[in-house]
């Protein structure tokens, strides 16, 4: 017998013929047919994706948004009621324990949304740093389905299931809405690099919602979409994944994203867990970054993946692949990797040991691909 979690819409998953997955615990769609296909779909369409195995995490009370300075590295108490940032979790030491998205609901009210893996160390987490302040931490991961319509049809689709002001609705802002006559939190995020909605539902609603958005993409392109292609379109989107990217070995400035901490907090003095151990990271990575995560891309055929060394044109190691896939939209093997600062400057050629072949890659900038707006 499996123990493996089910999302509400596993029973639709397996009448779509989809293919199924161990992800962090959960039975996923890891594709329906093909992933180049659906990849393309949302590069070009629109895909529909069940994401119900993120970890929803509410925090409320009046001083929600103290609290949250005090336990992550963003000033989450200046982000406005409806808009969402993006920002980390970290160790007492800088280690990256998670990253998050975090979404105001009300004045008083907040929602964290951790990854699957990490959903339960964040909770705990929060519940812990949240002593001494006047908020309550509620794990209402049973409370969510959510369900993501990505890509350049995913405006004109959900417009037929909702009465909600899409045009209105910014970038990394939620509103509560209706769809398919469901009560929903709507946000204007996602994982691909494409526009996009993520629809926050209750479980017994997954199953209409998902529905009538397949019947409103008829015409548009749409397709279900899994794990599998939404891995390489974050990886084109030079989007980091937990566990790759990130880890606890890393703070956020080695990852190059030393722009989510915030030092100028006004609440709490200023302190937050961790904030010593990342103002030094910050000053030894302006200093002398150790490591540079860059992006690489492969003339050949041959695939550099997670853990394959770089190694310099004269044989020396020089770093790590963290990730790395073919690309359905460059026609090119593309990686993310972190090497040496020497040899982090966009258009330097070094290569990777593909089983014992040192295959020869172009440093490049990130993202690889970028919508057109």
């Amino acid at each position: 017998m499996s123990s493996l979690r089910l999302t509400a819409l596993d029973a639709l998953h397996r009448a779509l013929g989809a293919t199924m997955t161990d992800f962090a615990g959960w039975d996923m769609p890891l594709r329906y047919g093909s992933e180049r296909e659906e990849h393309l779909a949302v590069r070009t369409k629109a895909g529909l994706f069940d994401l119900s195995h993120m970890g929803e995490i509410t925090v409320t009370g009046p001083q929600a948004g103290e609290m949250l300075d005090h336990a992550l590295v963003g000033f989450v108490s200046a982000l406005g009621v409806l808009r969402a940032r993006y920002t980390m979790i970290c160790a007492e030491d800088g280690g990256i324990l998670d990253d998050l998205i975090v979404y105001r609901l009300r004045e008083d009210a907040f929602l964290v949304v951790a990854n699957a893996s990490n959903a339960q160390l964040v909770l705990d987490e929060l519940i812990a740093r949240a002593k001494g302040f006047d908020a309550v931490v509620t794990d209402d991961r049973d409370t969510y389905a959510l369900i993501a319509v990505q890509g350049p049809e995913a405006t004109a689709i959900l417009a037929k299931t909702t009465d909600a002001d899409l045009p209105g609705l910014k970038y990394y802002a939620i509103l509560p809405a209706k769809v398919a006559g469901r009560e929903v939190l709507l946000a204007r995020t996602g994982y691909t690099g494409e526009d996009g909605f993520e629809i926050f539902c209750h479980p017994v609603d997954a199953e209409p919602v998902w529905q009538a958005l397949t019947a409103a993409g008829e015409g548009h392109g749409l397709v279900p979409c899994g794990l599998s292609c939404r891995d390489t379109l974050r990886l084109e989107a030079g989007m980091p994944l937990y566990g790759h990217e990130l880890s606890t070995d890393l703070t956020p400035f080695d990852a190059g994203l030393g722009r989510v901490v915030r030092f100028d907090k006004t609440t709490n003095d200023g302190a937050f867990v961790g904030r010593k151990a990342l103002e030094q990271a910050a000053a030894a990575a302006e200093s002398n970054p150790p490591k540079v995560l860059v992006g690489l891309v492969s003339e050949g055929k041959r695939v550099p993946r997670a853990e394959y060394t770089v190694v310099s044109t004269d044989g020396a190691p020089i770093g790590r692949i963290t990730s790395g896939a073919p690309s359905p939209t460059l026609g090119k093997p593309i990686a993310m990797a972190y090497v040496d600062a020497a040899h982090a400057e966009p258009g330097t050629t070094v290569a990777v040991d593909v089983r014992g072949k040192h295959e020869p890659v172009q440093v490049v900038a990130l993202p690889f691909y970028k919508r057109a707006r």
